[in-house]
C-alpha cells in the first residue's frame, strides 16, 4: 500500500535524532513539515538539510499556551497534515490541540508506560534499581503521558549504568519503533478509538503490540 498521500509533521525542540529516524526510513517522503519552539533546535537544520518545509515558532510572542498551539494547529491544518509526530517536543500541549489532533498525535516517551511519566526517567529506573527499561510509543491525550501505548521496546539495565548510558541505550530502540508505529498508520492499520489503540481492527493491551506479561 502506498504511503505517499498520507503527511507528516514533527514538532521538536532539541536535537531532532527521531526526525532522523524517520528521514533514514521509508517515510522519509511523508515528511512534510518540521515545526519547533526553539530557534537553535539541530533538528530544523535536519530539516533543511532534507529540504523540507520547516519553521521555528516563538512562544515568548503569545499570550498563553493555547494562543502558541492555536499558532501551531494552523501551520499544521494549512500542510494537510495527517499525522503528528513529537519527537522530543518539550512543551505541554494544550486541552484544546490535544483535542483537534487526537487520534492523529503520538508521541514516544523513554520509559514503559506507565512507569515514569514525566522527565529525568533513566535516572528514576537506575534510582529504583529496576533491572529492565525502554520505551513507549503512545497516542498523545491531555493527561501527560497516559495515553493508549501502541508499541514498547525494552532494554537491560546494567550494574554500573548512568543515565547517559542507559539513554544511548534507548536511543536505539527508539529509532526503530518509531518510524514502524508511524508506518502503520500510514498503512491505515493503526487507529485509536473509546480511548484504545488498535491495530488491525484488534484492541491493543495496556503495553501495547506483542507484550510479553
Amino acid at each position: 500500500m502506498s504511503t505517499a498521500v498520507t503527511k507528516i509533521a514533527v514538532l521538536l525542540s532539541g536535537n531532532g535524532s527521531n526526525l532522523q529516524a524517520f528521514l533514514d526510513s521509508t517515510l522519509r517522503d511523508n515528511i512534510a513539515l518540521v515545526i519547533s519552539n526553539k530557534a537553535d533546535a539541530f533538528g530544523l537544520q535536519r530539516a533543511i538539510d532534507a529540504n523540507i518545509e520547516h519553521c521555528f515558532i516563538d512562544p515568548k510572542v503569545f499570550e498563553n499556551r493555547e494562543q502558541f498551539d492555536a499558532a501551531i494547529a494552523e501551520k499544521l491544518n494549512k500542510a494537510d497534515i495527517d499525522l503528528v509526530i513529537l519527537a522530543g517536543y518539550m512543551r505541554i500541549l494544550s486541552d484544546e490541540f490535544v483535542a483537534e489532533f487526537e487520534g492523529r498525535m503520538i508521541n514516544i516517551h523513554p520509559s514503559l508506560l506507565p512507569k515514569y511519566p514525566g522527565l529525568n526517567t533513566h535516572q528514576r529506573a537506575i534510582d529504583a534499581g529496576d533491572d529492565t527499561h525502554g520505551c513507549s510509543v503512545h497516542f498523545v491525550t491531555p493527561e501527560l503521558d497516559a495515553g493508549p501505548v501502541i508499541l514498547q521496546a525494552k532494554v537491560p539495565v546494567f550494574e554500573g549504568d548512568d543515565a547517559d548510558e542507559l539513554r544511548a541505550r534507548i536511543q536505539v530502540q527508539e529509532h526503530l519503533i518509531y518510524p514502524m508505529v508511524a508506518q502503520w498508520f500510514c498503512q491505515n492499520r493503526l487507529s485509536m478509538q473509546d480511548g484504545q489503540a488498535y491495530l488491525d481492527g484488534n484492541v491493543l493491551p495496556d503495553a501495547g503490540y506483542a507484550n510479553e506479561e
